[in-house]
């Protein structure tokens, strides 16, 4: 295995021999309170948040570092969607219908009105 990792014998030894380090203890130590705030946000928090949350903690921790441990593993927040569909084709009130056939050539005023109701705001909540 040595020959194909192209490592020493003695150097394989002495990795397997190692304790860890205080930078990977530290490490481990910053991933148990990544996942525990990203599992109590529901997996909504991304980097910034988990950062902002560590310090009030008194981690003081950089963002790239939080980003960095979470993509080593795996660790993705859940992306909101930004665009909600507010149309309702699929519904069984009754529809006007098209008197103009798209013909909107008219030989006096007041003959033909039209509008569009897309931006008219309402107290109806979207979620």
């Amino acid at each position: 295995m040595c020959k194909t990792l192209k490592v020493s014998k003695s150097g394989y030894y002495y990795w397997c021999k190692r304790s860890i380090s205080n930078r990977e203890k530290e490490n481990n130590k910053l991933l148990q309170e990544i996942l525990t705030i990203y599992n109590q946000s529901n997996g909504t928090y991304g980097s910034p948040r988990i950062q902002e949350e560590l310090y009030q903690l008194g981690y003081k921790v950089s963002r790239p570092r939080v980003a960095r441990t979470m993509k080593n593993n795996n660790i993705q927040s859940k992306v909101r969607k930004k665009w909600i569909v507010t149309t309702d084709s699929k519904h069984s009130n009754p529809v006007a219908p098209n008197l103009l056939n798209r013909n909107f050539t008219v030989d006096s005023l007041g003959q033909v009105w039209v509008s569009d109701l897309t931006y008219l705001k309402t107290k109806e909540v979207n979620l």
